[in-house]
């Protein structure tokens, strides 16, 4: 038998697999498809303080190895989810982690402690790649004054597990998620999409409403691991690795480079069992590597 068990600082997952928010719903969605209670975890869809509708359509066009998406967090709020859909899900026996989302640092301080007060939720990801609008619309994790605000607040008043998801679109992610462990993270999710941009030349116009959006899929995952990899250099807290996952050997690249856990997100949209073929896929691996626990992996990169 293989030990695919993971603490990633505290959070206990069965197995090293979880689900990026925005691409699997609230997880009832996939129901049809995998049984949940096999997943290490699954992060439901970003969730603000009050209700939005998204951006306008089109919001989702498709490019070479990937695709770019500005949705623009449509959710029902924090109170629809706390009262209508954390009933239908709590009972899941696997993480279910919540994506919280905000436009301003009171917003994510109190959908923070709105969804603290819900037992079945042990950890959020704080998402700091939302725009800022006190400060012109910058991305909250851009900045380490900004995410150093954000994550500082939250964590006074968030008493689980703090996940705190890093944009990839900056020049030095390193400090970045220095500043977020310095804060009170106890652990890292990276990469967010990367800002794209695609055009139809037959109308001469952008594909998308926003005209720029994000990029995710196969096409990021080298910066993906690349950032991964720095991260993991200069923080002590655990990362959680995602960008462009298809395939077990996916999912290996991300735990040599340091990450204990990984989160697929883009492949649910093409394969809906991507998931737990993965961790099929993983035990496979390590049975036939000799590798009796998962965690012999993480970090395992060999430079020479």
């Amino acid at each position: 038998m293989v030990n695919l068990e993971i603490d990633f600082n505290g959070l206990k997952l069965k197995n090293p697999v979880l689900t990026a928010s925005g691409t699997f719903g609230y997880g009832n969605e996939f129901a049809d498809f995998i049984n949940l209670n096999q997943l290490g975890g699954f992060i439901v869809k970003g969730t603000t303080l009050k209700h939005r509708e998204g951006n306008p359509y089109p919001r989702m066009a498709e490019t070479p190895s990937g695709m770019l998406n500005a949705v623009g967090l449509q959710n029902k709020g924090v109170d629809v989810f706390c009262n209508d859909i954390y009933p239908s899900i709590k009972d899941y026996k696997t993480n279910i982690i919540v994506n919280v989302s905000g436009s301003t640092i009171e917003d994510y301080v109190k959908t923070s402690e709105k969804i603290n007060e819900l037992d079945n939720i042990p950890a959020i990801e704080l998402n700091i790649s939302c725009p800022n609008v006190k400060e012109g619309g910058m991305a909250f994790g851009t900045s380490c004054d900004a995410a150093s605000e954000v994550i500082k607040a939250v964590r006074k008043v968030y008493k689980k597990h703090l996940m705190v998801k890093l944009s990839p679109n900056v020049t030095d992610i390193a400090s970045i998620a220095k500043t977020a462990e310095d804060n009170g993270a106890d652990s890292i999710s990276l990469i967010n999409t990367l800002l794209g941009m695609a055009i139809d030349v037959k109308t001469r116009k952008p594909k998308l409403s926003t005209v720029t959006g994000g990029l995710s899929g196969p096409a990021i995952k080298p910066i993906a691991i690349r950032m991964v990899w720095q991260v993991s250099k200069v923080v002590k807290i655990p990362i959680c690795g995602l960008g462009g996952i298809m395939t077990t050997e996916d999912a290996f690249e991300f735990l040599l480079a340091g990450a204990s856990c990984i989160q697929i997100g883009t492949a649910n949209f093409i394969e809906p069992d991507i998931t737990v073929k993965i961790i099929h896929g993983l035990e496979v691996f390590c049975k036939r590597n000799g590798i009796k626990d998962i965690k012999e992996i993480i970090g395992g990169l060999k430079l020479s």
